[in-house]
């Protein structure tokens, strides 16, 4: 049954107010980061808060066109919206000019576009699409590898560009997939490939790899509820490797390393067999496979940091790691930003006061830094403002996505929910210090006319949506 609504009356003005006050303010930020007293006028187009002002009405008149569109549009034409994003992505490849070393804009009609912004829209109405459709289920291997083409096919693209903080942010979709019943231990070794990469940068490769057999051993057991076994196991191949460590270091030739550990992995595939055999561990085959997709994936790691990554990628993340110190070079954005932010004390310096700010000492401040202007003017005040807002929206968000009846629209909803929560997450993070610089803008509030028209397209489509869930919708 079809009911008749006023959708004005349906929309939810919690999240449109709070959209609002975060555009308008970082309108008002990116006015102080660029600054400057011979054009004092907040609406000169000729400067960066005058075009993001236009930027900011077109992006208004797109979300007031949304409105006109029937909702099942978005819904209907998904796949249509996909293809046509991919198409401007090849056309990136083949036809786009090339900003801060990346190939990633159009220039259409005079106004230059950012394809990879918008194809996060596209893939968040794909997705949800597919899985809403009829007799769909997720768990099988076809549904998860029409899922991972969907996602996978941009980052390809887009990673040709290349832009790799773009690319990064498809990965948010876990989120959606964990939701609608991804089990909980692929999104856990998700996390833990994570941490062996970051554990491959830290440590040598040997203990990473012992570590891998050892915990696999755990694991086993634990799953399997003989963690007393596998205990005493993962202990016997630690101390088989050390004995055997302590044994080289006897002989006059020294074996290598990978020998010795080549040693231990085949003493602990042969404590799981027996295991196996025994019947103490059910599902330790299944485990060991693991281990050793983990122990070659720990060896590819060297191979993309040094061939894949750029040195300047490399300087980043090692600086993050604490492995080298580079104030005056890479990590000369990051220590600038760290002081802005710290100057700002606990109420700011006040609206146009800030020396960082207006000496322009940090590079890309209005873009990816736009957070230590709201840091250094602000102070600790402002920026709990912010933090605070965004954790309304995004929880808002969930709110509203849960009470979908259209399985469409929750699944876009947590899409939606996903990409603002890597957005605001990584660009705060990588702004004082907590992960590499990897260029992706703060949504609402960083300069830059295709991220603010394609965020609020993301947004306003599920709150076009949402107006209308008293509706029977598919």
């Amino acid at each position: 049954m079809i009911r008749t609504i006023n959708i004005f009356e349906e929309i939810d003005w919690i999240t449109v107010g709070i959209y609002f006050f975060l555009v308008i303010f970082g309108w008002i930020n990116i006015f102080a980061s660029n600054y400057n007293e011979q054009f004092h006028s907040i609406f000169d187009l000729r400067q960066n808060y005058g075009d993001q002002l236009l930027w900011i009405l077109i992006s208004f008149l797109a979300v007031a066109t949304l409105f006109v569109f029937d909702h099942r549009f978005f819904y209907f034409f998904a796949y249509i919206i996909y293809a046509i994003a991919i198409l401007l992505l090849i056309s990136v490849v083949i036809f786009g000019f090339e900003v801060h070393g990346a190939k990633s804009w159009l220039s259409i009609a005079g106004f230059r576009l950012q394809p990879s912004e918008f194809v996060k829209i596209a893939v968040a109405l794909t997705i949800a699409r597919y899985l809403s459709g009829y007799n769909i289920k997720l768990m099988t291997w076809r549904s998860l590898a029409i899922v991972a083409g969907l996602t996978g096919l941009p980052v390809i693209l887009i990673s040709l560009q290349p832009d790799f903080g773009t690319a990064m942010v498809f990965s948010c979709f876990i989120l959606v997939l964990y939701r609608e019943g991804l089990p909980g231990w692929i999104l856990g070794i998700t996390m833990f490939t994570a941490v062996i990469f970051l554990m491959t940068l830290l440590l040598p490769e040997i203990t990473v790899l012992i570590i891998l057999l050892a915990s696999g051993i755990v694991f086993a057991g634990i799953t399997s509820q003989q963690i007393n076994h596998s205990f005493y196991s993962a202990l016997i191949v630690a101390g088989v490797f050390g004995l055997l460590k302590a044994i080289s270091l006897l002989l006059p030739a020294k074996p290598d390393n990978y020998l010795l550990l080549l040693i231990a992995s085949g003493i602990s595939a042969v404590i799981l067999v027996v295991l196996i055999l025994r019947k103490k561990i059910t599902n330790a085959l299944f485990i060991l496979f693991l281990v050793f997709v983990f122990i070659g994936f720990t060896f590819s790691v060297d191979y993309v940091f040094d061939k894949v990554l750029k040195p300047h990628q490399q300087t980043r993340v090692n600086i993050l790691l604490g492995k080298e110190t580079d104030i005056r070079g890479v990590g000369y954005n990051l220590n600038q930003s760290l002081i802005a932010i710290g100057a700002g004390g606990f109420s700011g310096k006040g609206f146009l006061h800030g020396t960082q700010t207006k000496l322009d000492y940090v590079p890309e401040q209005s873009t990816d830094f736009i957070f230590c202007t709201v840091g250094e003017e602000w102070g600790f005040i402002g920026t709990f403002i912010v933090v605070l807002l965004f954790s309304i929206m995004l929880i808002r968000l969930l709110f509203l996505a849960e009470r979908q009846r259209s399985v469409f629209a929750r699944l876009y909803g947590y899409g939606v929910v996903s990409i603002l929560f890597f957005h605001f997450a990584i660009n705060i993070a990588m702004t004082i210090g907590l992960f590499p610089v990897i260029g992706i803008p703060l949504p609402f509030f960083s300069y830059g006319g295709s991220s603010m028209l394609a965020f609020s397209l993301l947004l306003f489509i599920f709150i076009r949506l949402d107006a209308v869930r008293k509706i029977y919708l598919k």
